[in-house]
């Protein structure tokens, strides 16, 4: 591979955005951390450095710093938002607090002719999120760009190739973004873009042997896109010094266990071990209503399994999981990450100290729609890469309130039937995510001459590109009649079945 864009991570929410776009333009891309020495990203043969957002001021004392000999390297530099107050700071400019801050949609006018904005005509809108401002320009730099409260919203030294902008050209609120970017990457830096998935495939199963070596790795298999291709991808790099372990912890959809038994034992011939553990989970989560408690409940009681199972298999050194980008960026803060806690996930955020296992998570810094071209790529099926989303707790979130095995029964068993009719329908693979959630309330109905008191179903279909965002999928109202008659009729216990049409955000698109 001889092209690579380094992204030098200081915190933002859109670092692996970032990234992301790049590599939606076929050019390499890979994040490190905003201290990496000059040196080490010599030795990496990159092509171009982009200094990432952050919720950091350059005013503050010890606010994160790059490399200053990044800067006499000789290759094209671009700062977005902290990246620019940085750049320009570090080389002589002046950054102040701005008395307004510019949060939201913005127009960019253009000043000067630019490299950067080859093919584009001002104004343009732009996505701003920033408090302070540059106010005095490095020497050599010149304003190409203003925005309405920043006169240098984008500069650049054109001899250098350093470039900054105050806004976002990653994100989607900048429409003409990658435009911009693709200008950086291939007018400046003169990346010809002929990465493919291919190549991320071989970096990620040679960091995957450089990593492991000769060890021994145990994953969570649960059926899912993301264990799945986790487990390829490692499987591909280790063969059997892989072992995938199945917990079943009476959690899972309806015939879970069987189809994912059948799959990686049988077609793909890897090692499995299943752990029937339905009663143990059930028994710990007994009258447990919080979600936060629940998932804890859930990760602690899955990990626990995991430790009689490594003590079973001998020596294992590390513990994989199909850790994706969102999962990360909605569970802990990472390098300054200003992203509130949303949710907890049982795989993100570290294992206790006594299981003395490394994690492994090869995913770690994909989207959803990437994961499943690796999976392509690997040779999985459509129908292992576009099943639906599911979450690490299972059912356990998806039953509000109590959990019981007559509850869980219930929501197999409508969930089962809306996915059925999904498919049935063609929208299965057209939609983000489909499924049934169980109410914790009665309602009164009535079937045949009788009064019913029994519970309610709620049913969530979202469209989406990557779960950061999502919308409700508006359904025909025929296929939801048919969904709604078949689980009242079908289902016992169920006299009333509801449709979430909320959007993330406010909300998110599972309900605990």
């Amino acid at each position: 591979m001889n092209q690579k864009i380094a992204v030098l991570d200081f915190g933002s929410q859109y670092t692996q955005v970032i990234a992301r776009r790049i590599r939606e333009c076929s050019v390499y891309s890979e994040i490190l951390p905003f201290n990496t020495k000059a040196s080490a990203l010599k030795k990496m043969g990159v092509t171009g450095v982009i200094l990432s957002g952050g919720p950091a001021s350059v005013l503050t004392k010890g606010s994160p710093r790059c490399d200053k000999a990044i800067f006499e390297m000789g290759i094209p530099v671009l700062g977005i938002c902290y990246g620019l107050q940085l750049m320009a700071y570090m080389l002589g400019g002046k950054v102040v607090s701005s008395t307004h801050r510019e949060y939201g949609h913005g127009l960019l006018s253009f000043k000067s002719k630019s490299a950067l904005l080859k093919g584009l005509t001002s104004p343009l809108k732009v996505w701003n999120s920033h408090g302070d401002k540059l106010d005095a320009l490095p020497k050599g730099f010149s304003a190409i760009g203003a925005t309405e409260n920043s006169a240098y919203a984008l500069v650049s030294d054109e001899s250098k190739k350093f470039y900054g902008m105050q806004f976002h050209p990653e994100v989607v609120h900048t429409p003409q973004g990658m435009e911009i970017l693709k200008n950086f990457l291939f007018g400046i830096c003169k990346c010809t873009g002929d990465w493919t998935m291919s190549d991320y495939v071989n970096t990620a199963v040679q960091n995957i042997r450089d990593t492991v070596g000769d060890k021994k790795v145990i994953l969570g298999l649960s059926g899912g896109v993301d264990s799945s291709v986790a487990a390829a991808l490692i499987h591909k790099a280790i063969g059997d010094n892989l072992t995938c372990v199945f917990v079943d912890n009476g959690l899972l959809r309806k015939n879970e266990r069987g189809s994912v038994e059948n799959l990686f034992k049988n077609n793909f011939k890897m090692r499995m071990i299943t752990s029937k553990a339905q009663n143990l989970f059930l028994k710990k989560l007994k009258g447990v209503t919080d979600p936060e408690r629940k998932r804890k409940i859930i990760g602690k009681t899955f990990i626990e399994i995991f430790d009689k199972e490594v003590k079973k298999l001998g020596t294992i050194d590390f513990l994989a999981q199909g850790t994706l980008y969102p999962d990360v960026i909605e569970s802990v803060p990472i390098a300054g990450n200003p992203a509130s806690l949303i949710k907890s996930h049982h795989n993100v955020g570290g294992l206790p100290k006594k299981m003395k296992l490394k994690l492994l998570e090869p995913l770690r810094e994909l989207f959803k729609d990437e994961v499943r071209a690796l999976g392509k790529e690997l040779g999985l099926s459509k129908e292992v890469l576009w099943r639906h989303p599911f979450p690490g707790p299972g059912l356990g979130v998806r039953v509000i309130g109590d959990i019981t095995k007559q509850r869980l029964d219930i929501l197999r068993n409508a969930d089962a039937i809306l996915l059925e009719e999904m498919k049935a329908s063609g929208l299965y693979y057209k939609v983000w995510q489909a499924f049934a959630v169980f109410l914790p309330v009665k309602t009164v109905g009535v079937m045949g001459d009788e009064r019913t008191y029994d519970n309610v179903i709620a049913l969530r279909i979202v469209e989406s590109t990557d779960a950061m965002t999502a919308d409700w999928a508006h359904i025909p109202h025929e296929l939801l009649g048919k969904i709604a008659n078949r689980i009242i009729n079908e289902v016992k216990g169920v006299n009333r079945v509801c449709l979430d049409i909320s959007s993330k955000p406010p909300s998110t698109i599972e309900w605990e």
